[in-house]
């Protein structure tokens, strides 16, 4: 059980309400989740619950995460916010995954994946963060993206333009995420862009939960 305790710790921002329709024990369907969003890969995860007695298809550990209610852990009003973007892959097509993320507490307030880069883009990327945190009073540090910059401005967010310093937050997770997808080489195979969103927003729970 070793493995059960390594992966343990609060578990309250997982919400396992629809448990009582399934026949896998709690502790290691919680487990299965966590081993899911921190190792991404459906089929080792299967096959670490099969160490335990437990046989599983992958469509039902997906449908946990699915079912679950993942609650954020972050309650964000920082005096500072990076926001940034980079490209994910989903088959053969390039996506861009948008995020704010505290350089002190490296959470990652709110995650959003699009299928281009625009300025009305990151204009509602900024209005769903800012319904959901408060960061209407903290200086966003950004790089040179004149799209990033313009749709501060037009949000009414104060913003300064940082090379280096703080901005290496969202470059320590963004290498996090592209390490854990490196199995598929920084690739989503054979997923719809919405299924792929989903990961990385549960993602962000589990980071925030668990950083």
């Amino acid at each position: 059980m070793a493995e059960i305790a390594r992966f343990s710790g609060s578990s309250g921002w997982i919400d396992l309400d629809f448990v009582e329709r399934e026949r896998t024990p709690r502790q290691l369907m919680e487990l299965g989740i966590r081993l899911h969003l921190s190792e991404l890969s459906v089929s080792n995860t299967v096959r670490k619950l099969d160490k335990f007695g437990v046989k599983r298809s992958r469509k039902a550990v997906q449908d946990w995460i699915h079912k679950c209610d993942l609650q954020s852990a972050t309650d964000a009003s920082p005096n500072h916010v990076v926001l940034d973007e980079t490209v994910i892959r989903i088959d053969n097509q390039q996506y861009w995954l948008y995020a704010s993320v505290g350089p002190k507490s490296n959470e990652l307030p709110h995650i959003r994946l699009f299928s281009t880069t625009t300025t009305a883009l990151t204009e509602l990327f900024l209005q769903e963060l800012t319904e959901k945190h408060d960061v209407e009073n903290a200086v966003f540090l950004v790089d040179g993206a004149k799209h990033l910059q313009a749709a501060l401005r037009r949000s009414g967010l104060r913003f300064r333009y940082e090379k280096h310093g703080n901005r290496h937050a969202s470059e320590r997770v963004f290498r996090d995420i592209k390490r854990r997808t490196s199995s598929f080489s920084n690739c989503f195979s054979h997923a719809k862009p919405s299924t792929a969103e989903f990961w990385l927003q549960a993602f962000a729970v589990w980071h925030n939960a668990t950083n």
